[in-house]
């Protein structure tokens, strides 16, 4: 059986426990034994490295050096990171080993929350197949500051109404990648819980997440 860790905690602002909570239901459906932790010295554990999958929901905050150290070593191993939103790339900021592993971290989202467009960058890809391939969004647009080497899934176009200097701007919002033998995923929607009713967001994201677990631990 697979296995999955979810820790959540950090801002609140982003309905951590919630979505620790959707995250839980669909990895029991889905066939994973969950451990759900608010406490970040649980990366510090050398049992994370037999895990499938870690999830972190914990925006902004701090991690010391050894959970950290350990994390990324856990990744580099073959264990898969997927996640969402802030509680992902809005996590650990002044850590940088942390950034190298997700592949992004989030500097800016201009106008708050507002209307703008996913674009399906890779429809064959079977995390993106049958979503359509522009779908409208009600949230945080993310700005990123991005790692080259991901290979993005979806995009987003910045119209430049919030900050004029973006406009144009052609945003990574869904990617993967690998971390050494790890496998990454990353969705930049998902704001609040309630989003995680849009069907393409909540679709694309657990397939994500699927895609990222090691297939056995």
């Amino acid at each position: 059986m697979r296995s999955a860790l979810i820790v959540w905690g950090g801002w609140n602002g982003h309905d951590p426990e919630e979505c620790a909570a959707i995250y839980r239901r669909w990895l029991h459906e889905d066939g994973y034994s969950v451990r759900v932790e608010t406490d970040l010295q649980v990366f510090a554990d050398p049992a994370i490295h037999e895990l499938s999958l870690i999830i972190p929901i914990y925006t902004m905050s701090k991690i010391d050096k050894e959970p950290l150290a350990n994390l990324v070593k856990a990744i580099e191993s073959g264990v898969g990171l997927a996640g969402h939103h802030g509680g992902m790339s809005d996590a650990f900021r002044d850590a940088v080993d942390y950034q190298f592993v997700v592949g992004g971290q989030w500097v800016a989202h201009p106008g708050n929350i507002i209307d703008y467009t996913v674009d399906v960058t890779k429809p064959e890809d079977p995390i993106m197949q049958g979503i359509p391939a522009s779908f409208p969004y009600t949230s945080e647009q993310y700005y990123m500051h991005m790692d080259p080497s991901v290979e993005v899934l979806a995009t987003t176009t910045f119209s430049g109404q919030h900050a004029a200097w973006t406009k144009g701007v052609v945003m990574p919002v869904v990617w993967k990648r690998l971390y050494g033998a790890g496998k990454v995923f990353h969705s930049t929607l998902g704001h609040q819980a309630k989003e995680f009713e849009n069907p393409q967001m909540a679709t694309i994201l657990r397939r994500g997440i699927n895609w990222a677990a090691r297939a056995e631990a």
